[in-house]
């Protein structure tokens, strides 16, 4: 994939005389005064042992440099039992002149035929579940390649030829049902049985303005922002060619819905019509926006040859991974002596499937290795230690979700062994060095979300430290909602530390002493903030790592006005949850995240904050005095309308039992509910007690 050009911003050698800004936040950072974030705001932080500059002499010796920044890049290794085509795939960067709304599903088209009645058309031999990673080699499989996809029988046979056997790609099996219809299987993760999300695959033999439909017949998530409007991605290799146009959404009767009763009861299925623009034309679909390991290697091969960059940014190797393929870490800070400054850890792709966290990943580096003063700024204040790929094996093989371990790297923060999740162990330890000997004010590990749209947050609220510790964890994200109010949310934000999460990277390193410990979710849809109820294009994606660095010098201003402003806020949110006169603090986070708000945006409106489980209130809106709780398990209304009552023509009475009927009604959160009749004269209406 063609990533942007790093050489797009050029910058130059930091300011003599930076902005009275930073002059200012160095003065007291370094001297420790009116600092926002004490020491003494991290209680279970490691004492910290202040070090000139910001090489450590106990930096890891296996540590190594870039093989060449001129030369040809290492060839990414893959698993023996993957065969690899010889064709180097990539994809130019492209920005929609249009905002690309959400689809709107108009009618329900008749379900697409299964595969038992079509003819397999393209077909991997798949790697048994039951076997284990062994051993890799650059270009996969030895020996010739096999011939998966169908042969075509004329220059009239209109059949597609598919291929996925190129970094990143996933698809297992196409099978014809139909002239234009394609029933298709996606690969489970190597040395497993499941994680079936990612898809990225190619098309050829195309014919214009044919309606083709595709079926994926074997996802494994039961709920997915297809169904919310998500459209699948689509590339032309004429288009990008001819007209400069890159990735953009495509899609018509987009479903997102189980399979039948045959059919095994994890499956899900997603089915989309499309049409190609161009007969004879090289496509590609993808899940999300592909951002392979070459990509990221040109990419950190550009910064090493630049002068200017090079002098603040240092890229190492952390390790080698399981396959052979190098770790990298960057370390990037201003080559300054002085105090000890405190130091940031940023992550992304521990999980493969999510190339979103890496796009949101370079738009980071692209700012902070920019000549912007803010950027010089922040490279004055603080050590940047970076690692953009965790997992590079999983993104090489179009993994999901696992490494070739077969299982889920973000559950191996607290007992993986060095031996099967190299990356993650050796992240950890250098974590732990980092902390013996200064401050680390934030990590952030990037990650996409499948199931809920925008941009949020989980952090870490253990329920035990005391109200000012528990409303300091919620700050950073508050301020990140003000920097990008068109993009991230902030009531979708979670701070519950659950035992199914304590192996992450965000709980394991809150544990070590990092107060600030969070993972970044980028939707792979987009964003319903702001009236756009749109898709995530690139530029969004990579606007994320700027927004951050925003938040970064905002939560560390030496000017406490706007650290204070935003603990105010979040008291009176979480008073706001519980109720007027009650006190949240000792209050356990579960309960906390159990209660929602409703809040007016218009006359006949309300916005459900939904993250409860029971609730037994009334209440009226516009003049909302208390805040109930909506079970938002018992089903759904694709209308997204309040049911009317029994009668069927007036909204039901405060008094009545709420008309569940049988399929029942969900309420989706941040959704607009709106009712068609039976509003009092001034605009209230008694939302009755949910039972």
């Amino acid at each position: 994939m063609g990533c942007s050009t790093p050489g797009k911003v050029t910058p130059g050698a930091l300011s003599p005389s930076l902005p009275a800004r930073a002059a200012c936040s160095l003065l007291k950072l370094h001297h420790g005064a009116g600092s926002s974030l004490g020491r003494s705001a991290a209680p279970r932080a490691l004492q910290m042992i202040p070090l000139q500059g910001y090489e450590s002499p106990r930096e890891p010796r296996a540590l190594f440099a870039l093989p060449s920044a001129q030369g040809p890049l290492p060839a990414p290794r893959w698993p023996i039992e993957c065969e690899v085509i010889k064709e180097t795939i990539k994809h130019i960067e492209w920005i929609p002149p249009e905002p690309e709304p959400f689809y709107q599903p108009t009618d329900h088209p008749q379900l697409p035929m299964g595969e038992e009645q079509g003819t397999i058309v393209y077909q991997l031999n798949p790697v048994p579940s039951s076997s284990c990673f062994t051993r890799a080699r650059a270009g996969g499989a030895p020996g010739p390649l096999s011939s998966p996809a169908a042969t075509l029988e004329s220059s009239q046979d209109n059949t597609l030829l598919f291929e996925s056997r190129f970094e990143g790609g996933n698809l297992q099996k196409a099978v014809k049902v139909g002239p234009y219809e394609y029933v298709l299987t996606l690969r489970p993760d190597l040395y497993t049985a499941k994680h079936t999300q990612w898809f990225y695959f190619r098309v050829q033999n195309t014919r214009k303005d044919t309606s083709y439909c595709f079926t994926i017949a074997n996802l494994a998530k039961p709920k997915s922002l297809y169904g919310k409007g998500m459209c699948p991605l689509f590339y032309s290799q004429k288009d990008a060619q001819s007209h400069g146009i890159g990735w953009r959404r495509i899609g018509t009767n987009i479903r997102y819905y189980r399979g039948g009763s045959g059919e095994e009861s994890a499956a899900f299925r997603l089915s989309w019509s499309a049409c190609f623009p161009h007969d004879s034309d090289t496509c590609y679909f993808a899940h999300c926006y592909p951002y392979t390991y070459s990509d990221l290697q040109r990419y950190l091969q550009a910064v090493a040859a630049d002068p200017a960059r090079s002098r603040y940014c240092a890229v190492r190797v952390l390790c080698r991974s399981l396959a052979g393929n190098m770790v990298y870490m960057l370390t990037i800070t201003a080559p300054s002596g002085g105090a000890a400054k405190r130091a940031v850890v940023l992550s992304a792709r521990v999980h493969p499937g999510e190339s979103g966290g890496s796009w949101a990943m370079q738009g980071f580096l692209d700012f902070i290795l920019s000549a912007a003063p803010d950027a010089q700024l922040l490279r004055q204040l603080f050590v940047f230690k970076v690692v953009p790929m965790l997992n590079p094996d999983g993104v090489v093989v179009g993994n999901s979700r696992c490494s070739l371990a077969g299982r889920d790297p973000n559950r191996a923060y607290r007992t993986g062994s060095q031996g099967s999740f190299p990356a993650v162990w050796h992240l950890r330890a250098m974590v732990e060095r980092l902390l013996a000997e200064r401050e680390v004010v934030l990590y952030c590990d990037f990650h996409g979300h499948s199931r809920k749209n925008n941009v949020f947050m989980y952090g870490c609220d253990g329920g035990r430290d005391g109200s000012e510790m528990r409303l300091r964890e919620r700050v950073f994200p508050l301020m990140l909602s003000k920097n990008a109010p068109d993009k991230f949310s902030f009531s979708s934000c979670k701070f519950k530390v659950q035992k199914s999460k304590e192996g992450t990277g965000r709980v394991v390193m809150w544990r070590m002493g990092i107060a600030n410990s969070y993972t970044l979710e980028a939707a792979f849809g987009g964003s319903t903030l702001g009236g756009r109820n749109s898709h995530f294009t690139v530029e969004d994606l990579k606007s994320l790592g700027y927004h951050l660095c925003d938040t970064l010098l905002d939560f560390c201003d030496p000017n406490p006005a706007k650290f204070q402003q935003c603990l105010e806020e979040v008291d009176a949110l979480l008073r706001q949850r519980l109720g007027s006169g009650q006190s949240w603090s000792d209050v356990s986070t579960s309960e906390l995240e159990s209660r929602c708000v409703p809040v007016v945006t218009s006359m006949g409106t309300v916005t459900v904050a939904l993250a409860a489980r029971t609730a037994t209130t009334t209440t009226t809106f516009p003049r909302l005095s208390c805040s109930p709780c909506v079970r938002a398990s018992h089903v759904r209304c694709p209308q997204r309308k309040l049911p009317e009552g029994k009668n069927g023509s007036q909204p039901p009475k405060a008094e009545q039992a709420w008309p569940w009927g049988g399929a029942g009604w969900e309420l989706e959160p941040q959704q607009c509910y709106r009712w068609s009749s039976g509003l009092r004269n001034d605009g209230s209406y008694v939302i009755p007690g949910w039972k």
